[in-house]
């Protein structure tokens, strides 16, 4: 049942002025449960009633018609606040719970809707590094909030496949690069020659002339130039696919830029019949000054393409393939001018779905401070990263459980989803540092606290049934939920009842952070209720009561950790 809605339902025939969804976002869920369990405070309402909050509280108080789940309600300092019946409560949640399974905290808003999520996006010939996870991880979650809600989510790998680097890597294989290199050190290799190239060009500019004449080539359709990019491409793909596979990210589409080149000139022809180019100085662009904007360049004066104007045929190809109701953009916050350009230059194009286009924007990462460098070669691989990771769990492992099984793929799940956790735990527009030490913490909000809380309730379920067998079976028939009625026990019940409604928040806000703090307020919260209140006790009543509030903490906080790309061990 959602409590809001059974609240705006029964309050808004008496409030006039004010629709019923409006209602619901003024309902609050008070800190302190002596305030009750909902209220709704009147402040907001005094003007437009003209009546002082407390005498709207005092009139809501008497027109109240009793409810099944309702104990009492009370007016108090411009407050009205409801209390639930404890058994009510506990009964309705645990049975929504158990019923639904790996489903609970979904719901069908999105049905029939696609939905684009361009996201990780990383650049061809360039080692995927710590600046390419927050992309990936916001991204997949994004991707996975959406689906969970019943759109159909489309995961769009938006590789930066073209573009004059290439110019720049060509002329740098050609002039110091080997096959055999390439071939045997990979993507290593390709980002050595692109330093070389920056290197020796700030001695020799005419090597930044030769790269813009081969991308010219390239964009030209020449034998060689295309040959050696779609090898730079495949070698590329290969460690990509590695941190996709170790990270549990999937796309639908890997269609980078050079995928839209085509469709180039039909974009320049739709901008000329609008009347929006101009010509400067030998180049192409369109004026924004209307808009408090630079000008965006369409073409440069050699003649080649920009990712402004494939950005542009990449939208439009986007609508008409999945024709979306909403395309997601996320890229870091420095980006942010070009995307409003572009998105102002599809409205000007007469699309109406122009409004439909989001980015996204988040903040930089460092590692314990160290500042990223991709031109000089200074950059934190994510590989190293995430074997890192891995390898410093495996150790606190062996010293917590030395005799666990298969410590290398619990390793793996926790070390992996340490990294992400701590990406994802903190609003996305911030800047932050990763830390070994706060990443890793077993005890602290972290993504290893919350799978060790997991995997803690899976063990009170497997003791429950004698061993190792199974979990016990759990069922909400003829439980007696009265028996759930202490503050611990409530208060792991009001976290979980808050799932699904979180996960709609985090899907309106795209920001994936409100899961993660949701796990960790659930997590401390259930293991405050391990501590205070024994499980498997003598008495069967109880002890199946507990056992059942047990289940469902496993089923949500499973659900949570799949839903921003974490695995959920049952062994830690």
């Amino acid at each position: 049942m959602n409590y809001k809605t059974l609240l705006a339902d029964h309050l808004a025939p008496h409030i006039e002025g004010i629709s019923r969804e409006q209602l619901m976002e003024l309902i609050e869920y008070p800190p302190n449960p002596q305030m009750g369990d909902l209220s709704l405070p009147c402040f907001k309402l005094s003007k437009q009633m003209r009546k002082a909050p407390q005498a709207i509280a005092e009139e809501l108080k008497t027109a109240w018609q009793p409810h099944e789940a309702v104990a009492k309600v009370d007016a108090v300092s411009g407050y009205f606040n409801v209390f639930l019946k404890p058994e009510f409560f506990a009964k309705d949640v645990i049975g929504e719970v158990l019923s639904r399974g790996d489903r609970y905290g979904s719901q069908d808003l999105g049905r029939g809707r696609n939905v684009v999520i361009d996201f990780s996006s990383p650049n061809i010939a360039k080692s995927f590094h710590i600046g390419h996870l927050r992309s990936t991880v916001i991204g997949s979650s994004l991707y996975k909030i959406f689906r969970f809600l019943g759109f159909n989510s489309v995961g769009v790998n938006h590789l930066g496949d073209w573009g004059t680097q290439f110019g720049k890597l060509i002329v740098a294989y050609k002039y110091w690069g080997n096959a055999e290199t390439v071939e045997a050190e990979g993507i290593d290799e390709l980002q050595r020659l692109y330093v070389k190239l920056h290197d020796e060009a700030e001695t020799n500019p005419a090597l930044e002339d030769e790269a813009r004449a081969w991308f010219v080539k390239l964009e030209q359709g020449d034998e060689e130039a295309r040959r050696l990019w779609k090898w730079f491409v495949d070698i590329s793909l290969k460690e990509f696919h590695k941190m996709y596979d170790l990270l549990g990210v999937r796309f639908d589409s890997y269609a980078g830029e050079s995928f839209y080149v085509d469709m180039v000139p039909s974009v320049i022809g739709k901008l000329e019949e609008k009347g929006l180019l101009e010509e400067d100085e030998g180049a192409t662009l369109i004026r924004l000054d209307d808009y408090n904007m630079p000008p965006v360049l369409v073409f440069k004066k050699d003649g080649s393409t920009l990712y402004h104007t494939r950005d542009i045929a990449a939208a439009i190809y986007r609508k008409d393939t999945y024709d979306f109701a909403k395309c997601v953009y996320v890229t870091d916050a420095g980006q942010s001018l070009h995307f409003q350009q572009w998105f102002k230059v599809i409205e000007l194009m007469g699309y109406d779905w122009a409004d439909k286009l989001v980015h996204v924007p988040f903040g930089k990462v460092s590692l314990e401070g160290a500042k990223l460098s991709t031109r000089k070669g200074n950059v934190i691989r994510l590989e190293e990263l995430l074997s890192q990771a891995i390898e410093k769990t495996r150790e606190i492992i062996e010293a917590k459980n030395p005799n666990m099984e298969n410590k290398e793929e619990v390793a793996r799940k926790v070390g992996v989803g340490a990294v992400i956790f701590s990406d994802l735990s903190n609003n996305r527009i911030k800047d932050i540092v990763f830390s070994w030490e706060d990443a890793l913490n077993f005890e602290g909000e972290s993504g290893p606290y919350v799978q060790y809380t997991h995997a803690r309730a899976c063990s009170v379920l497997r003791k429950a049934s004698g061993g190792d067998a199974g979990e016990i079976a759990v069922s909400a028939d003829g439980l007696d939920a009265g028996l759930l009625g202490n503050p611990e026990a409530l208060g792991v019940l009001k976290e979980i009842y808050l799932f699904t409604e979180r996960v709609e928040q985090a899907m309106h806000k795209l920001e994936p952070s409100i899961i993660s703090r949701y796990l960790v307020d659930l997590a401390q919260s259930f293991n405050r209720f391990y501590h205070e209140c024994p499980i498997l006790v003598d008495d069967a009543a109880l002890r199946a009561a507990r056992l059942a509030l047990v289940k469902c903490v496993q089923i949500t906080l499973r659900n949570g950790l799949a839903l921003i790309g974490l695995e959920a061990p049952e062994k830690i």
